[in-house]
């Protein structure tokens, strides 16, 4: 049988051995600033198709775009890191209907949903994709670059 032998770099192994006990502190603020740049892309997608080509007036309050917001960050089953860039529910205007859900009554999901794909009648105007898409390789280095302060911190 074949055998193999891998040694990590040195440069690795100082890294993670300063790490210590800060290990799961350093994860989440890495993640934190990633989710903070795609977040603002999200947000500026988002107030940009807004009311953009409307055979009518804007009906915005401005509700959806006050609930977009990040999840601090979870540890799964699995151990992965997970957080989630999203809207918070319930809409206020649900909050006087006391627990009855009326056919007119619309999540912030819902909303974000019929904008970014459509309906019969309403074009898509995508925010969400083209934010995670154009924001991903900046997102990454703010990780790596929060990382490595944190890092050199300790």
């Amino acid at each position: 049988m074949a055998k193999a032998t891998f040694t990590m770099p040195e440069g690795l192994i100082s890294t993670i051995s300063k790490l210590g006990n800060k290990t799961d502190e350093i994860i989440e603020k890495s993640l934190k600033a990633g989710a903070e740049v795609i977040e603002d892309k999200v947000r500026n997608n988002l107030s940009d198709v807004i009311g953009k080509d409307t055979k009518t007036d804007s009906r915005s309050t401005g509700e959806l775009l006050s609930s977009l917001g990040t999840s601090p960050p979870l540890v799964d089953k699995n151990g992965d890191y997970n957080l989630k860039i999203g809207f918070a529910e319930p809409r206020k205007e649900q909050n006087a209907a006391k627990g009855k859900r009326s056919y007119k009554e619309r999540t912030n999901a819902m909303i974000a949903a019929v904008l970014e794909y459509g309906k019969h009648g309403q074009t898509p105007k995508p925010f969400l994709k083209p934010a995670i898409s154009s924001g991903k390789k900046e997102a990454t280095a703010a990780m790596v670059a929060k990382f490595d302060d944190e890092v050199a911190k300790l």
